[in-house]
């Protein structure tokens, strides 16, 4: 007997797919499935080549490569990164189902590819990728999955590893009682995308590594590295090399030019495109550790707030040669190495804080009517420079809402202020990305990260809220429409979004437990949407449970994510229900 998925309240593993496909019907047969089984990929114009546990295709294409990967990576889930899912069953109940010399297994794995990959399969320019895939397990153990791209056949891959479990008995197998399962996917957004800053905070490339393989495996595909801030430069830029020398926090706090190279091919075989921010011309004091001629207004204590967003104060000086020419070696050493792994370069232009001019010797004054031609002016210069290369510019909501600068028409426009912003954008025409900090900011509700000095009534601060408290629990996150209040004629202009994960306190100690699970649920809204069949938003007491297995599955991989519900209510039914 057939169930089809979304219409099932009660918990039942049938529903713990993430993010929810567009259409998954499934059965209640148990299949097992061994090391033994064999993946044959027969991809379109790529040679067909058959893979087993532990084997790789010789082949060095790209599509090869992600093809390859996704197979491994399959493995390796199945067999060493599942999980026994107790807390999914009434408590000490015989869950599991009996491994018998008559048990199904798993025959066969056909990876069916139905065209060739594009030329820039891993730096696709939004909207050229078609990521759609289906899966089909029959009863009897045959699958095949199918999909236009390699990247659809990567994330059919990872929804396949989400139908199986380990058993806790003494064989360890592997078992899905789902059969038959038919499943057809594709995203709704385009643009799905986590933020990180390693600026405020450094991040290894352990934990970037650690951030793609989960993003990858919620079918998020863009990777923001927000890697310069004012508090810290830590990126190596070999014709300006007192940058990190002097801008870094410590000399083991860089990326290299391999490092950064590492990150981007680790990303593309995972379908994530990393895409790089230098903010600027705010949020560059950093730079003054190295070239202090070039920021204005540096460290200005103890009143930094009245010229800045955080310390230290500073912001590239607006109207200097020696600023221009800073810029053009900085993004002819950078851009032409991250350019064959993206199609995409952010600019930044957040939080400019126009009192800095008044000590910029190049300017002097905080009047609008001289600082927009000459921000416009900057910023044209610096377009120039990236579209000349190929890529597509990124900038933040204020350049175009609050400076009204005249943006090349392809811009992609960040917002974060709120759903007005997403409505502004587009209604001039241009493309944008959704994550208001109210829904999708990660970092906030941790409470004050600034000190006050005595004698400053600190106690009207009580009790120490940040700016953009509370925390931005999972269902919130799950209840942002990234289209509200943009009309039905223009939510084609809204690529997708991104959540963020700003660094004042999250370090390498606790960023998986900021990050995720709740990263999931912006990953669900931006595959699947944020409403159902219906129209309406997209019920809780489903998502939930699935969301509580996507977790055990992030734990099952190294992933520190932290629980959502205790055991009593995943075993439970509907019990933790209002």
């Amino acid at each position: 007997m057939l169930t089809v998925f979304g219409l099932v309240l009660c918990i039942s593993s049938a529903s713990a797919l993430w993010p929810i496909p567009s259409v998954y019907t499934n059965g209640s047969g148990v299949v097992w499935i061994d090391k033994d089984v064999k993946v044959s990929y027969n991809g379109a114009g790529q040679g067909g080549y058959t893979c087993g546990y532990g084997s790789k295709a010789n082949n060095e294409t790209w599509t090869s490569a992600i093809v390859t990967n996704a197979i491994e990576r399959t493995y390796d889930t199945l067999f060493n990164k599942n999980f026994v899912p107790w807390k999914f069953h009434p408590r000490m109940s015989s869950f599991e189902p009996t491994l018998t010399s008559a048990s199904v297994y798993v025959k066969s794995i056909t990876l069916q590819q139905n065209a060739t990959d594009p030329s820039d399969i891993v730096k696709p320019n939004t909207g050229g990728l078609d990521e759609s895939y289906t899966l089909a397990m029959t009863a009897d153990g045959h699958v095949t999955i199918t999909g236009i791209s390699s990247i659809g056949l990567l994330h059919g891959l990872t929804t396949f590893t989400q139908l199986f479990y380990r058993s806790s008995n003494s064989s360890g197998g592997v078992y899905s009682t789902l059969a038959p399962v038919y499943i057809s996917d594709a995203p709704k957004f385009q643009w799905r995308g986590l933020n990180i800053d390693t600026s405020r905070t450094y991040k290894p490339l352990s934990d970037l590594y650690a951030m793609i393989d989960a993003m990858s495996y919620n079918k998020m595909n863009r990777l923001h590295w927000h890697i310069t801030d004012a508090q810290a430069w830590p990126l190596e830029i070999p014709s300006l090399p007192d940058l990190a020398n002097k801008g870094a926090y410590a000399t083991w706090q860089k990326y290299s030019p391999a490092d950064v190279a590492a990150v981007q091919h680790y990303g593309a075989l995972l379908g994530i495109e990393v895409v790089m921010e230098i903010d600027n011309p705010g949020h560059t004091s950093s730079i003054a550790f190295a070239y202090p001629d070039l920021i204005a207004a540096f460290n200005v204590q103890p009143n930094w707030d009245s010229y800045a967003a955080e310390p230290p104060s500073g912001t590239l000086k607006l109207n200097s040669s020696a600023v221009y020419s800073f810029l053009n070696t900085l993004f002819a050493d950078l851009l032409p190495r991250l350019s064959p792994l993206t199609s995409y370069f952010h600019l930044g232009g957040d939080e400019v804080n126009m009192n800095a001019y008044t000590l910029d010797d190049t300017v002097g004054t905080n009047a609008s009517s001289v600082l927009q031609p000459l921000m416009q002016r900057y910023m044209d210069r610096n377009m120039a420079q990236v579209t000349s290369l190929g890529l597509t510019p990124l900038v933040w909501e204020e350049m175009l809402l609050d400076w009204n600068l005249t943006l090349p028409a392809e811009t992609i426009v960040q917002t974060w202020i709120g759903d007005a912003s997403v409505a502004a954008v587009v209604a001039q025409g241009y493309r944008a990305l959704a994550g208001n900090y109210n829904f999708w900011y990660l970092d906030c509700g941790q409470g004050q990260w600034l000190d006050f000095f005595p004698g400053t009534s600190s106690e009207q601060f009580w009790p120490y809220a940040d700016y953009c408290s509370p925390r931005k629990n999972w269902r919130l996150m799950y209840s942002y429409d990234p289209l509200s209040g943009v009309p039905a004629n223009a939510t084609h202009l809204v690529l997708g979004g991104e959540a963020h994960i700003w660094s004042e306190q999250t370090d390498t100690i606790n960023l998986d437990t900021m990050v995720w699970p709740r990263t999931c649920a912006a990953a669900e809204v931006l595959w699947s949407g944020a409403k159902d069949a219906s129209g309406q938003n997209r019920s809780q007491i489903t998502a939930s449970p699935r969301l509580s297995e996507m977790r055990e599955r992030l734990v099952a991989r190294g992933i520190r994510a932290e629980p959502i519900q205790m055991p009593y209510c995943t075993q439970n039914g509907t019990q933790c229900a209002l």
